[in-house]
């Protein structure tokens, strides 16, 4: 039953609009269309209802339902209103989809740590948008709130959210190469986490609040195989018995062969503005934070990439020595990722060896060749040029790992400007501080290694090799380990 919430927001209309004539045989037909995807199992207990409204079909999903079908064990309170979309056939078989989602919801479940209970609420939620069966999912769609509230308790734990006004906007279109292309965007302002956790076991008591003005999220994606994925679903409703689900696994290998690569590229991201985390041991701060991520899909070639970015950085003077305020970064950039890996062969043999009928469905020492496949295709991990920087200094680092033979072997290049600014200040603080006294020595002989560029930064160039050898700027600092001697050598008495 998992799969119908997300059936129902994404509106999984895989036929066109059959008729513009609404009636009661058409929402007898889009049920049957529908109960493809959820099954007929939630049509029959009135989990998702489709009637007649008007000149539309009213799609109704009843929450209450759902959860008499869960094990009441788990289950001990739940209060939901049902969910209504209306959808209404237009002339080029799309459909026009809206939908209220102003609710208040709350429901108590058995927890790991005893009764857990979470309350929601949405404020002035509006939906509307354009599903395309073509397209297998929405052409275009906007949803606007006025704000949102999530309150969740357990023994130990109280967690409150609240957002402002929010809106998202979603758009897509056929891709060149199959699937579709698509972008979103959503803001939120007002966002506010309160964490006040109060163990009495442990004698933890830790407040938290995360506050921003506004949370801002962007996604784009390419090549998204939105059909193959819902003939997936289709498939797994209609054999969610075991002994059908084995009896068909050829059909699944087809399907699933067919909805690679998954999609060609998926890039987001995420962020704050004027971000600030208050705690007991004081508040830290950025007027920007975000991250980003990317991934192709199941490729020969693919890669993925991951940044972390942060401008403007406070944090508690009292949390680190005096003499050391000013090296704390202010800013941050960094970009690590992946390179060269194929997913795609291991995918297609994976698909190709499973049988449902054995347990386990792969042979022993499947794995472990797939895994020796996958290496030998050189695949490896980069660091993108990335820094961190305050008023005075600024470190810039970038590089790549493979792996020959299982064994790392790392090519990574650093530099640093104002470098002479961090030797003076622990210069100056070794004369009244033997912490910084300690790490002064260090910090000449780090420099003793550098090379002077023409901009007047310095450059150390790493170079590790699997042998267990290390090079800094062509200059031998560590030479390969011993080759280890399986043969116990014999002495001589």
């Amino acid at each position: 039953m998992t799969r119908v919430l997300p059936a129902v927001f994404v509106l999984a209309l895989s036929a066109p609009a059959f008729a513009q004539a609404v009636d009661g045989e058409g929402a007898k037909q889009l049920s049957e269309n529908l109960s493809r995807y959820v099954g007929s199992q939630a049509i029959d207990k009135g989990v998702l209802k489709v009637s007649v409204e008007g000149d539309a079909y009213k799609i109704a999903f009843d929450f209450k339902a759902l959860a008499g079908m869960l094990p009441k064990q788990d289950l001990l309170k739940f209060d939901f209103a049902p969910y209504v979309l209306l959808a209404k056939p237009r002339s080029d078989a799309t459909w026009d989809i809206s939908g209220d989602f102003t609710t208040r919801a709350s429901f108590e479940i058995n927890g790991p740590q005893g009764p857990q209970s979470t309350q929601f609420s949405v404020e002035g939620g509006k939906f509307a948008g354009v599903y395309d069966p073509e397209l297998a999912t929405f052409a275009n769609a906007t949803t606007l709130m006025t704000g949102m509230t999530m309150i969740s308790r357990d023994a130990v734990q109280h967690m409150e959210i609240r957002t402002g006004a929010g809106t998202a906007s979603m758009n897509a279109t056929k891709a060149a190469n199959g699937g579709v292309d698509f972008t979103m965007t959503q803001t939120m302002a007002g966002f506010v986490e309160a964490i006040d956790v109060d163990d009495p076991k442990s004698g933890l008591k830790f407040p938290l609040t995360i506050k921003s003005p506004e949370l801002s999220v962007n996604a784009t994606g390419k090549g998204l195989r939105t059909k193959p994925f819902l003939d997936l679903l289709a498939f797994a409703v209609a054999n969610e018995d075991e002994a059908k689900l084995k009896a068909n696994q050829a059909q699944l290998k087809s399907l699933l062969l067919a909805a690679l690569p998954l999609w060609e590229r998926i890039d987001g991201n995420y962020g704050f503005k004027d971000f600030t985390v208050e705690s007991p041991v004081g508040h830290f701060g950025a007027t920007e934070l975000g991250t980003s991520f990317g991934s192709d899909g199941i490729a020969q070639n693919g890669a993925i990439n991951y940044s972390i970015k942060a401008a403007g950085l406070t944090i508690p003077q009292h949390l680190v020595p005096g003499w050391s305020t000013a090296l704390l970064p202010t800013d941050i950039d960094l970009n690590f990722g992946g390179a060269n890996i194929d997913l795609d062969s291991m995918a297609k043999k994976a698909i190709e060896a499973f049988d449902l009928n054995q347990n386990p469905p792969l042979a022993a020492g499947f794995g472990e060749t797939l895994t020796a496949d996958f290496m030998a295709k050189a695949p490896k991990m980069v660091i993108g040029h990335s820094t961190v920087k305050n008023r005075d200094v600024e470190i810039a680092l970038e590089g790549e790992m493979t792996f020959p033979g299982m064994k790392p072997e790392a090519n990574v290049t650093i530099d640093i400007a104002g470098y002479d600014k961090i030797v003076e200040s622990l210069q100056a603080a070794a004369k009244s501080e033997p912490e910084a006294a300690q790490y002064f020595p260090v910090v000449l002989a780090i420099k003793g290694f550098g090379k002077t560029l023409p901009d007047g930064r310095l450059e150390w160039i790493i170079n590790t090799k699997a042998d267990g050898s290390v090079m800094v700027n062509g200059a031998m600092l560590k030479p390969a380990d011993p080759v280890a001697n399986d043969e116990a050598e014999e002495t001589t008495p």
